[in-house]
């Protein structure tokens, strides 16, 4: 700079303004960085006042109920099974109830089909060591463990491909010898769920259950290392007309009989993290489960709120859409586009698997995977054409266009949205099926229809009663669905409402 240029005194005076101000702004900077933004967060970087801290921490336990309800629902699902049909039938590996006569809403538990014949067992592997099945040919079952993952296929898509044979349920933990003429799977769980499925034949007009039946009858089941002479017979108690309460706990007995099912069960059943989630809410195997009066009040909320909360997903659908079968139609598929593991491509779809286990049970492969002639599919839709829900006060027609693509048969069944169960109706079969002699329109297509009253000229066979002030949904189940189902050259329309 020119010494004889002197520099004017008011940008001297601007210049010292502004190096104050970068002065005190940059200490301003350096003050708030020098607390990490969690201390910024959080009170200042001191401790919480109590009470916030005590309400945060119910908070968190409250939402680890919820957590743990949703995750635990395909275990209780089929606890509830288990203990509401070892209560009215009793239990033992050799006692396998049958629906004789078909399964009709005086049974409860989630979407029960009324057109097969169904088979159920529970077996404790824990108290009989491996145990041997010998399945009937023919049989749509599985065996699953008691978080309802599938052990194996039984029937057209499991090993013995429709042709019956010996399947070998092996406990966790067993390290003794398996022979090899069985189909050998391992549980991860003690309890194993046995769900087989006779097909009826075709009567005069109407099904006829008793082949069916006859075969379900032949299944046999026995420990492995056990003697003849001291095998008991099997015993098929009919379980049709009979008042069955098969649902899980909506009480603080989910709970409780949760509680117990950890006790009993091998640790390696549950999965660590999961095992966290329990722990946090005082479930913890082996221990004492005293939940003390703020915590069971908050149990008791989890089991009212969790339910909902599932039922507003399924209420609400997915944005992405993977639940629709179709483009242009209403139909939902349970299993959105995943496994029947409820895989994704990249993630265990909890949602869906909560929203399945509310009302339905038992996850097979052969429910999921496109298998020509073999397997099922169940298209199913609480809304009518126009996107509104289903009433039971409404009048709706189905038209199904011909030739269902199903080689063994088809069925239409009307479900509670809330749990899966059979409306109770004097109509104790909310359901029909390709097996009844159905007027056929003059291209071969059927109509048929829901309401609260049967409209005048409907066959019985072509009308399913609802209940008025009820919401419901609708079943369509294809057994061994054929190619025009896969390539939706064959679709069923959606319900209209018929005012």
């Amino acid at each position: 700079m020119n010494r004889k240029t002197p520099f004017p005194r008011r940008a001297v005076i601007a210049g010292l303004a502004f190096g104050l101000l970068a002065f005190s702004t940059g200490s301003a900077v350096a003050e708030a960085a020098d607390a990490p933004p969690l201390v910024q967060q959080i009170n200042d970087g001191n401790w919480l006042p109590q009470d916030e801290a005590e309400s945060l921490r119910e908070e968190l336990y409250y939402q680890r109920a919820v957590y743990a309800y949703m995750t635990m629902l395909p275990a209780m699902n089929v606890i509830g099974m288990r203990d509401g049909s070892e209560q009215a039938f009793g239990s033992g590996y050799n006692v396998l109830p049958i629906w004789k006569d078909r399964m009709d809403s005086r049974t409860w538990v989630p979407t029960p089909n009324a057109d097969v014949i169904y088979s159920m067992n529970y077996l404790d592997l824990k108290g009989t060591g491996p145990l041997v099945v010998k399945a009937p040919p023919n049989v749509i079952g599985m065996f699953t463990d008691f978080f309802q993952r599938t052990l194996t296929d039984v029937g057209a898509i499991g090993p013995d491909r429709a042709r019956g044979g010996l399947y070998l349920l092996l406990p966790p933990g067993y390290d003794g010898h398996v022979p090899s003429s069985y189909y050998a799977v391992r549980s991860r769980t003690y309890n194993v769920f046995l769900f087989f499925r006779t097909v009826m034949a075709k009567g005069d007009g109407v099904p006829d259950p008793k082949p069916a039946v006859e075969l379900a009858e032949t299944t046999r089941i026995y420990p492995l290392w056990a003697e003849e002479k001291t095998i008991p017979a099997m015993e098929f108690p009919n379980a049709s007309d009979e008042r069955v309460n098969m649902m899980y706990p909506t009480d603080f007995d989910y709970w409780t009989k949760l509680k117990a099912f950890v006790d009993y069960e091998p640790v390696s059943a549950i999965d660590p993290e999961l095992r966290g989630v329990l722990a946090s809410i005082g479930i913890v195997k082996g221990q004492p489960f005293e939940p003390n009066g703020r915590q069971q009040a908050l149990l008791e909320k989890a089991v009212e709120t969790a339910p909902k909360m599932i039922l507003a997903s399924r209420q609400l659908g997915r944005e992405d859409r993977r639940n629709l079968y179709y483009e242009d139609r209403q139909y939902e598929r349970a299993w959105s586009a995943g496994t029947a593991e409820w895989m994704q491509q990249s993630y265990l779809d909890l949602t869906a698997r909560s929203a399945f286990f509310q009302y339905a049970y038992s996850s097979a492969p052969a429910m999921v995977m496109r298998t020509t002639g073999a397997g099922s599919k169940y298209p199913f839709t609480a809304r009518d054409k126009d996107g509104a829900f289903l009433t039971g006060g409404n009048t709706y027609k189905l038209h199904l266009p011909p030739n269902p693509p199903a080689a063994l048969f088809w069925a239409v069944t009307a479900y509670n949205v809330t749990d899966g169960t059979m409306p109770e109706t004097d109509q104790l079969l909310p359901s029909t099926n390709g097996y009844y002699d159905i007027p056929k329109n003059d291209d071969g297509s059927i109509d048929i229809w829901f309401g609260p009253e049967q409209p005048d000229g409907v066959v019985n066979a072509a009308f399913i009663k609802t209940i008025p002030g009820r919401n419901f949904l609708v079943a369509l189940r294809l057994y061994g669905a054929e190619d025009a189902f896969y390539d939706q050259t064959w679709k069923p329309d959606d319900i209209v409402k018929v005012e």
